[in-house]
């Protein structure tokens, strides 16, 4: 007997997929053929039902209606930091000591240092978990987990509230199985929203992609559980009243049911080949997969829904996906076709690396920060990769008649022709660019597509005192805030006294990554009074290779001592201190540590550029 109850268990839980998604009708008259064995309801019956619906409803509205207010929250925050920084970098325009902003307000110090920029647990964050040579990925940190526990929390309380668990099995089974249903399809709003490219609330509320995409992730298990919980609980309430063969009958004879089947089980496996190991060890597999399952399910959820209610909700997510599509698409028309398109000069560098020179058919007004997608049709042509872009041409828009440099302002809001990035020799995409480069001895002219650009939207300007960590190809992000803060400070429009650059490298042959774009920035008008870099080499091979070329421009060999270094910009802070890092995990972790470990004492900004798969 036991074995048989385990074995009707699982044919239960199976057969739970087949009736699928019945969202808010599974019980009711919209069932289709699943409810052509239902005995007519009575007018209190009736009553009920429609009750519940309504209640349904209201609760997925309500939800809808929570997740808004947290966004106002957080917009009204962002303004208030742009706010502060905005007068800060006025007030500091023309004071050389800037010693009203070195102290921090307590309560907010406490608040970044506990809460805003805390890991989980400890310290780690950035660096990932493996096993053998798979990624496990990362922890999120404790503000992001708070904000996801609240959010399952809510979703969980929305789900068991009001449920009639203590009356008749057919009508707690119908209710608890339209109300998982309801908030699955609602859930699918955000969760469509926050994984787009052109998401708006990056830039409305300064948050990165990459934490969009953790919460997109955590948004596709809840509305997965819920898919699997509200089949599985109608599967249920058909077996209590007519038998396995009302189910077998319904399978067959149902699209309601077929349909739910289906996207209940893309849904499934969506989440399945989304996690961590399949998804950073077949990344473009992974993609490609991913997004024909998206289509899938949501073609397969309209013939669930139609005609109820919660179609309204998919239609939403619909158009949100519809929309954030046509904007990639016109965004790339729009940058790559005519005069010529876009054409890609490739060279090879040093250290497993090639840069890629990019002369934009329709360039835009380059930020620091920005960072494209290029495809490359004839190395990869349903490949697209993030890419910070290194470098625009603006280093050369002077004005040479006169003998003077641009301001920054004349600077930035030049569209630059060509656009440069640094690749660093990965798998897949990069390793077949780099072994195409290779047998061009060398250099390779290609045509080529750039999306974006994206990103840009961090503001250094207003930090007297700003502290640059690099490690490996993390540079490309990095050169080009210093190259707009060194102008800046030559300009006089930028808070900026003292800024430090922090690269970490493996073997001097690296530093021909950049060479061009340094020499530029060496070069630049008062470039000594305000920029020092450090070169950290972990791999020389030999003593001779260390050579530090002038007072602001060192080499050390070993890691760098990131604790030590915060604390000596600390102890010599002009203003408030801002702390970039891009790079290894390991190396965001100790920079994010030390910058915590200072919060009551130093008015410190930390802020990590990073993107996970």
């Amino acid at each position: 007997m036991p074995s048989f109850i385990n074995r009707q268990l699982v044919f239960a839980i199976l057969i739970g997929l087949a009736v699928g998604q019945q969202a808010a009708g599974g019980g009711s008259s919209h069932g289709g053929g699943a409810q052509s064995h239902s005995p007519p309801l009575s007018p209190d019956q009736m009553a009920a039902e429609a009750k519940a619906e309504a209640q349904n409803r209201r609760y997925g509205n309500d939800l809808l209606i929570i997740l808004t207010a947290v966004v106002v929250a957080l917009g009204l925050y962002r303004v208030a930091v742009c706010s502060v920084r905005y007068i800060r970098a006025l007030a500091c325009l023309n004071n050389s000591t800037q010693r009203y902003f070195q102290s921090p307000p307590p309560t907010f110090a406490w608040t970044k240092q506990h809460l805003l920029y805390a890991p989980l647990f400890r310290s780690r964050h950035s660096q990932e978990f493996r096993m053998y040579s798979m990624n496990l990925g990362i922890l999120p940190t404790r503000f992001q987990s708070i904000f996801l526990a609240g959010v399952v929390a809510m979703n969980i309380s929305y789900c068991v509230y009001g449920i009639p668990w203590h009356g008749a099995q057919q009508e707690m089974l119908g209710h608890f199985g339209n109300r998982t249903g309801v908030l699955s399809v609602v859930n699918m709003i955000p969760l469509v929203l926050l994984a787009g490219r052109n998401n708006p609330l990056i830039v409305a509320l300064n948050i990165s992609f990459d934490t969009f995409n953790l919460v997109h992730r955590s948004f596709g298990r809840i509305v997965m559980v819920e898919a699997v919980v509200h089949s599985i609980a109608h599967v249920m309430k058909m077996v209590d009243r007519a038998g396995w063969e009302a189910v077998s009958k319904a399978i067959k004879d149902s699209q309601m049911i077929t349909t739910g089947f289906i996207g209940t089980v893309a849904m499934v496996l969506i989440v399945f080949q989304a996690n961590s190991v399949l998804r950073k060890a077949f990344y473009e597999v992974f993609l490609h997969v991913h997004i024909a399952l998206v289509i899938l399910c949501i073609v397969a959820l309209r013939k669930h829904l139609h005609g109820l209610p919660e179609h309204k909700y998919l239609t939403v997510v619909i158009a949100i996906w519809a929309f954030e599509r046509s904007i990639r698409v016109c965004t790339l028309v729009y940058r790559n076709c005519g005069r010529g398109g876009t054409k890609a000069v490739i060279e090879e560098l040093p250290g497993d690396a090639v840069r890629v020179n990019l002369k934009m058919a329709r360039p835009w007004r380059f930020q620091p920060g920005q960072h494209v997608f290029l495809t490359i049709p004839s190395i990869g042509l349903w490949t697209s990769h993030p890419f910070s872009v290194a470098w625009s041409n603006e280093d050369d828009q002077l004005d040479s008649e006169k003998g003077m440099s641009l301001d920054r302002q004349d600077v930035l809001a030049t569209a630059g022709t060509t656009m440069s990035l640094v690749v660093r020799r990965r798998a897949g995409f990069t390793d077949a660019l780099h072994a195409q480069v290779a047998k061009s001895e060398g250099c390779l002219t290609v045509n080529a597509y750039v999306e974006g650009p994206y990103g840009g939207h961090q503001n250094l300007n207003s930090y007297g005192t700003v502290l640059f960590f690099a490690g490996g190809v993390g540079i490309t992000h990095q050169v080009p805030f210093v190259r707009d803060l060194v102008a800046g400070f030559a300009n006089g429009v930028v808070a900026a006294r003292r800024v430090l650059l922090v690269w970490v490298i493996q073997s001097p042959e690296h530093l021909e990554w950049i060479r061009p774009f340094m020499t530029s920035i060496l070069a630049m008008d008062k470039r000594r009074d305000v920029l020092r870099i450090q070169l950290f080499i972990t791999r020389p091979r030999s003593t001779k290779e260390i050579h530090s070329p002038s007072a602001t421009v060192q080499m050390f060999p070993g890691k760098p001592r990131v604790d030590t270094l915060v604390q000596m910009e600390c102890e010599n802070q002009i203003g408030a201190m801002g702390v970039s890092v891009c790079g290894t995990g390991s190396l965001s972790d100790d920079v994010r540590d030390a910058v915590r470990r200072r919060q009551g004492w130093r008015n410190i900004d930390f802020f990590e550029e990073s993107y996970s798969w």
